[in-house]
């Protein structure tokens, strides 16, 4: 008798238990729908980006002190949220999404402190751009239907109030001295200067009423065409006219002459800040210039190698001017030709992407040339497509002058930007039917930098790097990420001026002075964002090195690329518990 009752006591224990663990699993898969739908309300641009369409007519005023305060009201409900939830019995993937949401839950709260809200915009991002490239008509926005049509017209005319708020807020910059470095508002000032036309159908947004599916009706097109033109020419056009004047009268002369935001009074908290966000670690900025200096010594060695190679005789600075112009390296006279080349590239690899890799994207992929409006001030880059097929991934590429288009670093370029690189991590990670929503369309950017850094390195494995120059093309582009961590902590921790950034790039990397000048700018528009590359790819790089030495003959790089891509962006914490979870297991 007693056994029996031990085991019905046993057996309804485990029952216990185990409907426990269901309803805490359902409770939490819960609270991820419901962060998710909540992350997307605060941000329906990113929304829109990701494939969300039913935030299509809204847009966020990040800037104004409602929006922070619904910002904290997120923050201290989903901490709430989480204190009610039995992290241990949670399975692995859903710790990893606990773990995710717990951090940057903590960071968003720390950025908080800061009144980043006063330097809404730059020359190299904020909603002006955003909103610019979807007005376009073939970027993330659809045009497709009579709603969506009408859905980007509503986000028109909330943009129009969005360019009032963005002043407000910039005014009160002015008086707290939180503005921009005069350079920066240099080059934004004609991004809002040429928007206005002369005839409503050149203007950027009129773009998509040019695309009007056929299937609409003449009435239909002519309705639409009317309340566009009428948005344009009574409030995009006015309020663009209104910005660039208050950037030449008020906000030109106001601006810092400083470069980094280590000037401002609450600049050096918010850098380590910053530098935390973008590396998910908490590595101080004098530990990662001190990282980023040895870095740079170990490439310039490999740098030496290429340039005995190709038999040049002067110094390295010398072969990067040599790279720089060499005609051979500018054989394009069309654009169309940069972006047959990379489809060449493209060509090379795919038949060796499946020896490294056997999880592999669906979504499409397609080069595209960089839009016009952003194009001379734009780095390569790229946007994800959506899982339904109706947008490839891009991979966007900048073509301002093509008679002066280098192509010597374009093969690790197209691993980085697109295959095995963004498109690969990217497009796996919004596929993925094992992670909740908010996962498929989150971002680490040590983490999605830095697989894409980390991929440059699997050049010869697939079947490029072949010739000297597309080598040391590769070891620039490494070079070029090792020198932002120099640079960037230089500019906002150690009052580094723009100047002696650029001059230290120069003198350490092939890079043209007009591209370094475009990048040390970006630095100075995004501090911290320059650190990621390369804190990510070290990061990855060592667990590759560490699964080989401990799994010895068991080590296979399909499965190792496989475990680092199939859950997604993680922060780097994360990332090695779960490579490290995997060695113990073999």
């Amino acid at each position: 008798m007693r056994k029996n009752l031990f085991l019905l006591t046993f057996a309804l224990s485990v029952l216990f238990i185990s409907c426990k663990k269901e309803a805490n699993s359902t409770n939490f898969s819960a609270l991820t729908k419901s962060y998710f739908d909540d992350k997307n309300v605060l941000n329906p641009l990113g929304a829109t980006q990701n494939g969300q369409n039913e935030y299509n007519d809204q847009l966020q005023f990040e800037m104004t002190d409602s929006f922070r305060k619904k910002q904290e009201a997120f923050y201290e409900k989903y901490e709430t949220a989480l204190s009610e939830i039995d992290s241990t019995s949670l399975s692995e993937e859903e710790l990893n999404s606990y773990e995710i949401i717990k951090w940057e839950i903590a960071i968003g709260k720390e950025m908080l402190q800061y009144p980043t809200n006063l330097i809404p915009m730059s020359q190299f991002e904020g909603t002006h751009l955003t909103i610019g490239q979807m007005a376009g008509g073939t970027s993330a926005q659809p045009f497709k239907t009579e709603k969506d049509y009408t859905n980007f017209l509503k986000r028109m005319e909330l943009y129009s109030q969005w360019i009032d708020s963005a002043m407000v807020y910039m005014k009160k910059g002015i008086k707290e001295g939180a503005v921009l470095p005069k350079a920066l508002t240099l080059k934004m000032i004609p991004q809002f200067e040429q928007m206005p036309t002369a005839k409503v159908e050149d203007n950027l947004f009129y773009s998509a009423v040019k695309l009007m599916p056929s299937s609409f009706s003449a009435s239909t097109k002519q309705d639409i065409a009317n309340k566009y033109s009428t948005v344009i020419t009574t409030k995009l056009i006015p309020q663009y006219q209104k910005m660039t004047a208050f950037l030449k009268t008020e906000y030109l002369p106001a601006s810092r002459a400083t470069s980094g935001i280590g000037s401002l009074s609450f600049g050096k908290n918010l850098y380590a800040s910053y530098a935390k966000q973008w590396t998910t670690t908490t590595t101080t900025p004098e530990a990662i210039h001190e990282l980023g200096l040895k870095e740079v010594a170990r490439i310039r060695s490999e740098m030496e190698k290429v340039k005995a190679q190709v038999g040049f005789k002067g110094s390295l600075i010398a072969f990067f001017d040599e790279v720089r112009n060499k005609k051979e390296l500018m054989p394009f006279t069309q654009p169309e030709e940069v972006i047959a080349n990379f489809n060449r590239i493209h060509k090379i690899i795919e038949p060796k992407v499946n020896q490294l890799f056997s999880l592999q994207p669906k979504t499409k992929f397609e080069v595209r040339r960089t839009e016009a409006f952003r194009e001379k001030t734009a780095s390569a880059e790229y946007n994800q497509g959506t899982t339904d097929g109706s947008r490839p991934g891009i991979f966007y590429v900048p073509i301002p002058d093509v008679k002066s288009y280098n192509m010597y670093g374009d093969e690790d370029l197209f691993l980085h930007e697109a295959i095995p690189g963004h498109h690969f991590q990217v497009s796996l990670q919004q596929e993925n039917a094992n992670l909740p929503d908010f996962r498929k369309y989150n971002w680490f950017g040590a983490y999605g930098e830095g697989w894409a850094l980390y991929t440059e390195s699997l050049g010869p494995e697939l079947g490029l790097y072949k010739d000297p120059y597309q080598y040391f093309g590769m070891l620039s582009n490494e070079m070029h990420r090792a020198i932002r961590l120099v640079v960037d902590t230089g500019l906002h921790s150690k009052g580094w001026t723009r100047e002696q950034a650029i001059k230290y790039s120069l003198e350490n990397e092939a890079e043209s002075e007009a591209s370094i000048i475009a990048e040390i700018e970006r630095y100075m528009a995004i501090p911290g964002q320059a650190l990621s590359y390369k804190m990510g790819q070290l990061k990855i790089m060592e667990l590759r090195e560490k699964a080989k030495t401990k799994l010895g003959n068991n080590f296979d790089i399909k499965t190792y690329h496989e475990k680092v891509l199939e859950s997604g962006c993680l922060p780097l914490a994360l990332l090695e518990t779960k490579i490290d979870h995997w060695i113990g297991k073999k």
